[in-house]
C-alpha cells in the first residue's frame, strides 16, 4: 500500500499547487525515503542519486540534449526573419484569399510541422495573424486552430521529442517490441485524433460554437510586431533538414524498417545538423556576428529549459517508482479489478485532470505512465489502449489549463487574450473528451 504514496503525493502536490515541479520532486523524496526504510535523510540523498542516474541512459541523455537544442534553433529561425519572410510569400502568392482557404492553410501548417510544438505554434500563428485580420476571423479561431493541431499531431506522428520520450518511458516494463506498442496507439489516440478532425471540420466549414462566436462578433485588427521578414530559406532550410533528417536516420538506425529506428538518436542527429546549418547560413550571411548568434543561441535553449526539467523530473520518477515495487502492486490490485474494461477510460480523465492541474502533458505522463504500464498489464488490458488513454487525457488536460505552456504560447503566437483562448478553446475540448471517454470504454469492453 505504501508504494502508492509517492504518485498519489504527486497528485495531491499537482492538484494543490498547480507546480509540477513540486509534485514531481515531492514524489521522488517520498519515494527515496519509502525505500531507504523512511529516513527522510538517506531519502534526500538517495534522491540526488536518482537524478544522476537519469544520465545513465544514453537514450535519456540524447531526449534531453535535443530539448535544449531545438531552443536555439527556434530562436535562430525566428530572429533571422525566415518564419516571417515565409509567411509574407504564402500571403502574396493568393493561396489564402477567402476565409475557408485562411483557416484550412493554418491547420495544413499545424500539422506539417508535426516535429515540435513550440515551432509549429510560432511559426502557423505569425503566419495566420495577417491572414485572419484581412479576412475578418478572430484570432481566438487562430490560437484555438494552431493549439488544435500541434500537439495532436505530436503525439500522433511521434516521429519526434515526443515519441522518443513517451518510448523511453515505456521501455522498462518488460513488454516484448515497446515500439510496437508506441506505434501501436496512433489509432488509439482517440482524443488527438477527435481534436484534429474538429480543427479541419471547422476550417472547411467556417463555423464555430460555443463562445467563440462572440469573439468572432469583435474581431481586432491591430498592428502586427513581428519580425521583419528577410529570406524564407532561414527557416524552410533547417526545418526540412530537421524533418527529412529524422526521417532519414530512423530508416538508418532502423536497418531500412523506420518504425525499428532509434528516435532519439535520430531527432538529436536531425536538430543538430539543422541547428549549426541554421547557424552557419546566419553568420555567412553577414546580419549576425559570432558572439551574438552563440547568444541568441543560449537565450532559446535558457526559454525551454523549464520543460527539459520537467522531463527530467519525470524519468526520475519513474525510475525511483519502478525500484519502490509499485509496478508490481499495481499489477496485483489489477488482477482484482471490478470492471478491466473501465482502466483506459478512467486513465484517460485521470490523465486530463493531472494535466489539467499541472499545466503540462509530458509531466502528467512522467507520473501516469509507470502506473498505467503495470496496470494494464495485470488487469490483461492492451498496452497500447492503455498508453493511448494517458497520452491524449495528457493532451485534453493541457487544453483545458490556463498555465499550460502550449496554450499561453498559442495566445501569444496568435496575438489573443490568453483567458479568452482559453474560455473559447474549452467546448471544442470538451465535446472531443466526451467522445474519447465513450470510445476508451467500447474499445475496453471488445479489447479486454
Amino acid at each position: 500500500m505504501l508504494t502508492l504514496l509517492p504518485p498519489v503525493a504527486a497528485l495531491a502536490i499537482a492538484v494543490a499547487t498547480r507546480n509540477v515541479y513540486y509534485a514531481l520532486g515531492g514524489a521522488i523524496l517520498l519515494s527515496e525515503t519509502l525505500i531507504s526504510s523512511g529516513n527522510p535523510g538517506l531519502g534526500l540523498l538517495a534522491s540526488v542519486d536518482r537524478a544522476a542516474g537519469v544520465f545513465e541512459s544514453g537514450g535519456n541523455t540524447r531526449i534531453l540534449l535535443f530539448c535544449l537544442i531545438i531552443g536555439a534553433l527556434i530562436a535562430y529561425m525566428q530572429r533571422s526573419g525566415g518564419v516571417a519572410a515565409l509567411v509574407s510569400r504564402l500571403v502574396s502568392s493568393g493561396v489564402a484569399s477567402t476565409r475557408r482557404r485562411a483557416g484550412l492553410v493554418t491547420v495544413a501548417a499545424g500539422t506539417a510541422i508535426f516535429m515540435e510544438t513550440n515551432v509549429s505554434l510560432l511559426s502557423t500563428g505569425i503566419m495566420g495573424r495577417p491572414l485572419f485580420d484581412r479576412l475578418g476571423l478572430s484570432r481566438e479561431r487562430l490560437a484555438y486552430l494552431i493549439d488544435s493541431t500541434c500537439a495532436p499531431v505530436s503525439v500522433l506522428i511521434l516521429v519526434n521529442g515526443w515519441g522518443a520520450y513517451i518510448l523511453s518511458l515505456v521501455s522498462d516494463y518488460g513488454l516484448a517490441d515497446p515500439v510496437a506498442i508506441v506505434a501501436a496507439t496512433i489509432p488509439l489516440n482517440f482524443y488527438a485524433l477527435l481534436t484534429l478532425a474538429g480543427a479541419w471540420a471547422t476550417a472547411g466549414t467556417d463555423r464555430v460554437i460555443g463562445p467563440m462566436r462572440t469573439a468572432e462578433t469583435r474581431v481586432e485588427t491591430g498592428s502586427d510586431d513581428a519580425i521583419a521578414p528577410t529570406r524564407a530559406i532561414y527557416m524552410a532550410l533547417p526545418l526540412a533538414i530537421m524533418v527529412f533528417g529524422t526521417l532519414g536516420f530512423m530508416l538508418w538506425t532502423g536497418n531500412g524498417n523506420m518504425i525499428r529506428g532509434s528516435g532519439s538518436q535520430s531527432i538529436l542527429w536531425a536538430v543538430v545538423i539543422a541547428t549549426l546549418v541554421a547557424f552557419v547560413m546566419l553568420r555567412v550571411s553577414g546580419r549576425f556576428r559570432t558572439d551574438a548568434l552563440v547568444d541568441m543561441g543560449f537565450r532559446g535553449m535558457g526559454d525551454l529549459l523549464p520543460a527539459v526539467t520537467v522531463i527530467f523530473l519525470s524519468l526520475a520518477l519513474g525510475d525511483s517508482l519502478r525500484a519502490l515495487g509499485t509496478g508490481e502492486y499495481m499489477a496485483g490490485l489489477a488482477a482484482a479489478f471490478p470492471a478491466p474494461f473501465a482502466i483506459p477510460a478512467i486513465l484517460f480523465v485521470s490523465a486530463g485532470i493531472t494535466a489539467f492541474a499541472t499545466g503540462t502533458s509530458w509531466g502528467t505522463y512522467g507520473i501516469l505512465v509507470p502506473l498505467a504500464m503495470p496496470l494494464a498489464i495485470g488487469a490483461g488490458v492492451p498496452p497500447a489502449l492503455a498508453l493511448a488513454a494517458v497520452m491524449g487525457g495528457g493532451v485534453f488536460g493541457d487544453h483545458c489549463s490556463p498555465i499550460s505552456d502550449t496554450t499561453i504560447i498559442a495566445s501569444f503566437a496568435a496575438g489573443c487574450d490568453h483567458i479568452s483562448h482559453v474560455q473559447t478553446q474549452l467546448p471544442y475540448a470538451l465535446i472531443a473528451a466526451a467522445g474519447a471517454t465513450a470510445l476508451y470504454l467500447g474499445a475496453g469492453a471488445v479489447m479486454v
